[in-house]
């Protein structure tokens, strides 16, 4: 018989006291459901999204981030732990968990400077460049009581039936601020020499231990790569991790980079375990069990990272956003069935910095799992259903309806399925799109989907033919601006022509449209030699990352991949370029075009092209952009005259996606529609 695809992935931890039943930890996320847990509601979603995830076969869970006290709130509202009765109401969550045989751990996060409100508090009193608010310096007392409030947390969490706890002591937040002089600036026992700033979180650990016992889990997220300047040393981190180890830590889980750092960590133009060779460098210095995260989202990255020994376990959280069966699917042997991550933050962080619940692009029920429990129920009454358009609306339309028993009928006139993720995988750091196409075709093909590519559907076809319901996903075509001269020249370009006809582009160019797509197109033209979103050595040498991580807080001197053309990003609105963009992954586009000599241009009035190039106007006067070719990003329009030719027949007609509204490439919003459109027919 031969040996398990992923052996390693799905073997047993033992720790001791007690055993995991495999080598994955989901990881916190701060998903907007623990803003829920003071009411009964809020609780049965949070309990319904773990139990999801235990079910899924995962073997160790963390929470999202819990105050240990009011100070160390997050935000205004964000929850805490303080008191047994609101202990007590966990029991919910940890109990739905233990019923599939899986642990969870309640993280305890305290924000420190990071926390948006007045009651910030931190080692000393210096503000954060991501928050609004100085943070008061604690006193000695105040961190002592600090100390206290983590250890009482910690005891709460047991009585709230969780395993264990994770201590947040990376990405920032106080403990991570105790740390180093950049942020601690005290002359007691709690700074200057490296002995006393890591005290705080030292003593944290050992007091824990001490009050909860050896049958209680103790995770502590340490900083193995501070990306801040006066961070953490190499020979300090190692020292932390075996003074931790000594107070009785049972896990040390990795840490990537500090908020504030002005470097990639999670985003997709960072590499497939891009950062395991961090959590490598760790694991001969102590004896207790390590785990790797970011960018870990396929079961053989993970199985991968596990067999070159660069750590014992891997940490996912997105990636069980997007597919809460992972592990399960990697066990049973039917990897392509897993909706893989993509990393795009555009559903999950994105919507926690605005304050929204966080879900996923890839799978809309994430963090719905009670609101749209409907969704993968049998359909009453078997259809015939027509869908136009194998987007991503119209895929998710097709594999949903499909999976509930419909019989399905795929249309698209391409000669293949995915519609526009095929220019959008094209993007250099946007590979992991072709991972979506893979995940619909799999499921097209194990639900029986009649697929007809190379197919224009004529509305005279689908009013004879006997569908019972039709769904038009046609998607998008670029808008066309009225400009002068545009039609009398060559030069002019849209990005379909770039992205998908690989038109050839000059050496200079200027493009309309500072929205996605018009970064998009500019990345993609100004990319060079280097492969940074698929090679780990090429990823670290342009963003300045230290390869051995021997310089305090890793930083190098970064070398930038060279242009091989000169781009002009304009548009018409004075608000900053690329405003719309989202908010966790907008400053590195704008950072990687700066680095590769873009210049953005705001407040564009354009007059005309001809011959000598584009002709504008700008608060600082007129003048002519001599470029070889302007492209067309300036948004798109529905196409949806398909529908328009059948909305007014006896046919059940339904349109989702870009053909409902048009919108920047929105394949959130279509793959949500064609979900909940499916789960209703």
């Amino acid at each position: 018989m031969s040996a398990p695809r992923y052996k390693r992935l799905l073997e047993p931890l033992d720790l001791g006291f007690t055993v995991l039943k495999n080598r994955v930890l989901m990881g916190s996320m701060h998903t907007g459901l623990e803003s829920g847990l003071m009411f009964p509601s809020g609780l049965r979603e949070m309990a319904a999204f773990f139990e999801t995830r235990a079910r899924g076969g995962v073997g160790l869970m963390v929470t999202g981030g819990i105050a240990p006290n009011r100070s160390g709130r997050v935000s205004p509202f964000a929850s805490k732990l303080t008191y047994k009765w609101e202990a007590l109401r966990h029991r919910t969550v940890s109990g739905a968990v233990h019923e599939h045989g899986s642990k969870i751990c309640l993280q305890i996060l305290h924000a420190g400077r990071y926390a948006y409100h007045p009651f910030a508090v931190a080692p000393s009193k210096v503000k954060s460049p991501i928050s609004w608010f100085t943070p008061r310096a604690l006193t000695d007392s105040q961190v002592e009581r600090t100390i206290d409030d983590y250890v009482r947390c910690a005891e709460l969490a047991r009585i709230g039936g969780y395993d264990g706890v994770e201590v947040m002591g990376s990405e920032g937040y106080l403990i991570n601020q105790f740390l180093v002089e950049r942020t601690n600036k005290r002359k007691d026992q709690w700074g200057g020499s490296y002995e006393n700033r890591r005290r705080f979180a030292v003593e944290i650990v050992r007091r824990m231990r001490e009050k909860l016992g050896d049958d209680f889990i103790i995770i502590f997220r340490l900083s193995m790569l501070d990306l801040v300047e006066k961070g953490s040393s190499w020979e300090e981190i190692v020292e932390l991790a075996k003074e931790l180890e000594a107070a009785g830590v049972t896990i040390l889980n990795t840490g990537i980079g500090w908020h504030e750092a002005r470097i990639p960590t999670i985003a997709p133009m960072v590499p497939r375990a891009g950062f395991s060779w961090v959590t490598q460098k760790l694991k001969s210095e102590v004896n207790i069990p390590l785990v790797a995260v970011n960018r870990i989202n396929t079961p053989d990255i993970a199985e991968n990272v596990l067999a070159q020994g660069h750590a014992d376990m891997v940490s996912m959280a997105r990636p069980l956003l997007a597919d809460p069966e992972f592990v399960n699917k990697a066990a049973n042997g039917v990897p392509d069935e897993i909706n893989t991550c993509i990393a795009c933050n555009q559903a999950c962080l994105d919507h926690t910095f605005q304050a929204k619940r966080a879900t996923c692009l890839v799978n809309p029920m994430a963090c719905h799992e009670l609101k749209y429990s409907h969704v993968k129920s049998p359909a009453q009454k078997k259809k015939k259903v027509a869908v136009i358009g194998a987007g991503p609306g119209g895929l998710s339309c097709a594999v949903t309806a499909a999976s509930r028993g419909h019989i399905v009928t795929l249309y698209d006139a391409d000669n293949k399925i995915g519609g526009q993720l095929n220019m959008a995988k094209a993007v250099p750091g946007k590979e992991e799109f072709e991972e979506t196409i893979r995940y619909f075709d799999t499921m097209l093909k194990k639900h029986g989907v009649q697929v007809k590519l190379n197919t224009k559907v004529e509305s005279k076809y689908l009013k004879e033919a006997d569908f019972d319901e039709v769904v038009i996903a046609t998607g998008v075509n670029p808008r066309k601006i009225n400009l002068k001269g545009i039609d009398k020249t060559e030069k002019v370009l849209n990005y379909i022509d770039v992205l998908k006809f690989k038109r050839p582009v000059g050496e200079s160019v200027a493009v309309i449209g500072a929205g996605g797509i018009g970064f998009d197109v500019s990345d993609y033209l100004t990319h060079g030699t280097k492969q940074t979103s698929l090679s780990i050595p090429d990823f670290l040498e342009e963003w300045g990352i230290d390869p051995k991580n021997e310089a305090r807080g890793a930083l190098v001197e970064a070398c930038h991949d060279k242009s091989p053309r000169k781009v002009f990003l304009l548009q018409r609105k004075p608000s900053k370029v690329g405003k719309s963009l989202g908010k966790t992954t907008g400053w590195i586009h704008r950072l990687i075009l700066r680095n590769r000599g873009v210049e953005f241009l705001k407040g564009v009035q354009y007059n005309k092209i001809d011959d000598d190039g584009l002709h504008i106007s700008t608060n600082k006067g007129s003048k002519v952009i001599p470029v070889d070719n302007i492209i067309i990003c300036a948004g798109q329009t529905s196409l949806r005259s398909l529908y328009d030719e059948l909305k007014d027949t006896n046919h059940n007609i339904h349109v989702i996606g870009g053909a409902k509204v048009a919108a920047e490439l929105d394949a959130k919003q279509a793959i949500k529609d064609g979900t909940l459109l499916a789960a209703q027919l």
